[in-house]
C-alpha cells in the first residue's frame, strides 16, 4: 500500500482523530486500545487501512519498520506505556509522545532511549475536539532527521497552508509552520511550546471571561439602584450603568471585524447561544498544568508574566482554594472594624 504507517496507543477522541485523518490522506495505522470499543468503531469506519489490536506485542509484531508509534494516553499514564513498548521495539524506531507531558521529562526520556538506538519526538498538540475537521497543530521536538521521515504523516494531521491567509511578504512554497506543524528544537521543545501556547491560552480566556461580567453587570444602576451599606462602597453614578446588554449577540458582532475576533470568541459565543445566562455551569475551572510550568519557567527565566499569572491563580479561586484566606480576611475585618458579615454579601 502507499503512504506510511502509525502505531497509535490510546485512541480517545484526539488518538482516534488523528488515526482518521492520516488513514483518510492515504496512509495505514495500527491502533491499541485495551477497550474493545474504540477499536470496533475504528474498524467499522476505516476497514483494512487500520488493524486493532488490544495486545502490546501484537501491536509491536502489525508495525513495519522503523516503526513509528505515537503514544496519545494521559500524560500520568504516559511513561509507563513508553516504558513498556520500548522494551518491544528496536533500533531506529521512533517513540512520539503526543500528550502534554511536562518538558523536563521528554529531555530525561530522550536520554534514556538513546542508548536502545530509539529515536523519541514530543509533539505538543493542539486542535481538541475539532482536530479532525480542522486538522491538528503541532509543536515538535527531536532529532531533525526523524522529523523529517515522518514528515508526510505530519502533513495529513496538520490543517494546511489552507486554514489561514499567509502573512503578508511570504512568498513560494509555504513553509511547515504555515502548514500548521513546526521542528521546534531539541527534545523537550515541542512540549515547551505548547506548554506557553497553553498559558497563553488561560490568559486569553480570563480576559474574555472578565471583560464578559462587566457587560454583565452593565445594568447594575438599575437592578441596585439606591440600595445603601455601611459595609460596601455603593454604586456612585447609578446613571452610567443602566445598560441591558446582550450578551451573546456582542459576541456574534465581536467575531465580525472586530480586533478581539478569534476562534476561542467563536466557540464562546456558540456556549452563549446555546446557554445564554450560563446555567448549566457551575464556574468551575481546573487546570492541567501547563499553566502552572509557563509561571515555572516565567520564574526560572526572569520574564515577567502578571497576566498569565493572575490567569492561573483565578483557576485556584474558581474551585474554591481562596475560601479560607476569604474567610481569613473577613476575620480581619471584623477584629479591627467590627465590621460583620452580609449575609449573602
Amino acid at each position: 500500500m502507499d503512504g506510511m504507517q502509525l502505531g497509535m496507543i490510546g485512541l480517545g477522541r484526539m488518538g482516534a482523530n488523528i488515526v482518521r485523518r492520516v488513514v483518510g490522506d492515504g496512509h495505514t495505522a495500527v491502533g491499541f486500545e485495551r477497550r474493545s470499543e474504540p477499536l470496533e468503531e475504528l474498524s467499522r469506519e476505516l476497514g483494512e487501512r487500520f488493524h486493532p489490536t488490544t495486545e502490546l506485542a501484537d501491536f509491536v509484531a502489525a508495525l513495519q519498520t522503523p516503526r513509528v508509534v505515537w503514544v496519545m494516553i494521559p500524560a500520568g499514564a504516559t511513561g509507563t506505556a513508553i516504558d513498556e513498548v520500548a522494551e518491544l521495539l528496536e533500533p531506529g524506531d521512533i517513540i512520539i509522545d503526543g500528550g502534554n507531558s511536562r518538558y523536563h521529562e521528554d529531555i530525561k526520556r530522550a536520554e534514556q532511549l538513546r542508548p536502545k538506538g530509539i529515536h523519541y519526538l514530543d509533539i505538543g498538540t493542539s486542535g481538541g475536539v475539532f482536530g479532525l475537521a480542522r486538522g491538528f497543530c503541532l509543536m515538535i521536538g527531536g532529532e531533525a532527521e526523524q522529523v523529517a521521515h515522518l514528515d508526510p504523516l505530519l502533513k495529513s494531521i496538520a490543517p494546511g497552508v489552507e486554514a489561514a491567509e499567509r502573512t503578508p511578504g511570504r512568498t513560494g512554497e509555504p513553509s511547515a509552520s504555515e502548514q500548521g506543524y513546526l521542528h521546534c528544537g531539541p527534545a523537550g521543545a515541542g512540549h515547551f511550546v505548547k506548554m506557553v501556547h497553553n498559558g497563553i491560552e488561560y490568559g486569553a480566556m480570563a480576559a474574555y471571561a472578565e471583560g464578559l461580567n462587566i457587560l454583565h453587570k452593565a445594568n447594575l444602576g438599575s437592578t441596585h439602584a439606591g440600595e445603601f451599606s455601611a459595609e460596601e462602597t455603593p454604586l456612585e453614578h447609578p446613571e452610567y450603568y443602566r445598560y441591558d446588554i446582550d450578551i451573546p449577540e456582542v459576541t456574534e458582532v465581536w467575531r465580525r471585524g472586530s480586533v478581539v475576533a478569534s476562534w476561542l470568541l467563536d466557540l464562546t459565543a456558540r456556549e452563549l447561544h446555546a446557554d445564554p445566562n450560563l446555567d448549566s455551569f457551575s464556574g468551575r475551572v481546573s487546570d492541567s498544568g501547563e499553566g502552572r510550568w509557563t509561571i515555572d519557567a516565567a520564574i526560572d527565566t526572569g520574564v515577567p508574566a502578571p497576566v498569565l499569572s493572575a490567569a492561573l491563580f483565578a483557576r485556584f479561586s474558581s474551585r474554591g482554594e481562596a475560601e479560607y484566606s476569604d474567610k481569613a480576611l473577613s476575620a480581619m475585618r471584623k477584629a479591627f472594624g467590627g465590621h460583620n458579615e452580609l449575609s449573602g454579601g
